[in-house]
């Protein structure tokens, strides 16, 4: 199976698994996991923030930020797409009773004049907005990179109106590979940062939130409020680890092969795509003859895994269980799955 539906479905490698056997462990509960907070120091060094807490995942590091930022009855800012939002099973309400304003962006990116246009005055009748949230990259905008110009410019505005700022950084390992901009670059801005191990850097479990250590300290009740208190879990941040120091680099490979992927399916009837607008490792396109979940059948019928985001619309996500002769095979596939009767 040539598996694109998402580089959530990566493996550990051999050399991943060794070092997650040989991992040290200690109940983290009470810090005492010594390779835990190994990978909590690298990952907030690497970010330039104060601290680190490692979670079981993205959504719990997000979720976490926003009541670690917030009150109930507060108003958190996002794109109308944000995986916060969209993603995340209502978690905003439910877990931090936080209302969510939307602002309609351009493939996941908004503007600070956008951000400026959406805020209320301070007054009674109003909810209290606390937080504005960036994506970078952006899941449901194609793997979009947030402009850091752009960034600065939000922050600003957050700067102004005494806003605290959060990036859901799941991918932003990638926007670093493909701009150059380094981790610390991107994360300056931000009041906290949540970025996860377990997509395109292949660690079996995890994310982790950074920040501030007053903001670290605060966040590290609600994980525990929120059950995300481990123990022994040295031997899955060890993965992380790993993962860190080894498979940054090598994301350049999956955006490489995205864009393969992009302009082998450029070419084919029925199909519609710009590769110019494939930034990272995320494929979006379009099937105009036939409904996307058929035509998603027909292509696991022949051993290639895609999942229908729309009506319509297929995403495909290269990682590091693809190689490039794997992803170059695929758009003869998608063509004679198009073409084949029902």
């Amino acid at each position: 199976m040539i598996d694109l539906r998402s580089d959530t479905i990566t493996q550990p490698t051999p050399a991943m698994r060794e070092a997650m056997a040989q991992a040290t462990v200690g109940d983290d509960v009470s810090s005492d996991d010594p390779t835990v907070n190994a990978l909590e120091a690298y990952v907030a060094e690497l970010l330039g923030k104060e601290a680190a807490v490692y979670m079981p995942s993205g959504t719990m590091t997000n979720q976490v930020a926003l009541r670690t930022h917030t009150e109930p009855g507060d108003e958190v800012v996002l794109e109308a797409q944000a995986h916060i939002y969209y993603y995340e099973g209502g978690a905003p309400a439910a877990l931090s009773g936080v209302m969510c304003r939307l602002i309609p962006g351009k493939q996941g990116i908004f503007s600070a004049t956008d951000l400026e246009q959406v805020l209320r005055p301070v007054d009674d009748h109003f909810a209290r907005t606390k937080l504005v949230c960036l994506e970078n990259t952006h899941n449901r905008g194609g793997g979009r990179i947030f402009p850091l110009a752009e960034i600065e410019s939000i922050a600003q505005v957050c700067q102004k109106h005494d806003l605290k700022l959060h990036l859901d950084g799941a991918r932003l390992w990638n926007a670093c590979v493909a701009t150059g901009i380094s981790e610390r670059e991107y994360a300056r801005p931000f009041d906290t940062v949540s970025v996860c191990f377990s997509k395109g850097l292949g660690a079996p479990v995890g994310s982790a939130l950074v920040g501030s250590s007053e903001s670290i300290k605060r966040a590290r009740r609600f994980r525990k409020l929120f059950g995300g208190g481990m123990r022994q879990a040295g031997i899955i941040a060890a993965g992380a680890l790993y993962a860190l120091k080894h498979h940054r680099a090598r994301l350049k490979e999956d955006h490489d092969n995205a864009k393969i992927l992009a302009t082998g399916l450029q070419n084919i009837a029925g199909i519609e795509i710009k590769p110019e607008d494939v930034q990272t490792n995320l494929v979006f396109f379009q099937v105009k003859t036939i409904p996307a979940p058929i035509l998603v059948q027909r292509l696991k019928e022949r051993g290639i895994a895609v999942l229908a985001v729309g009506p319509h619309s297929v995403r495909a996500v290269t990682n590091l269980m693809v190689n490039q002769a794997q992803v170059q095979s695929v758009p003869a596939q998608v063509e004679a799955a198009l073409q084949q009767a029902d």
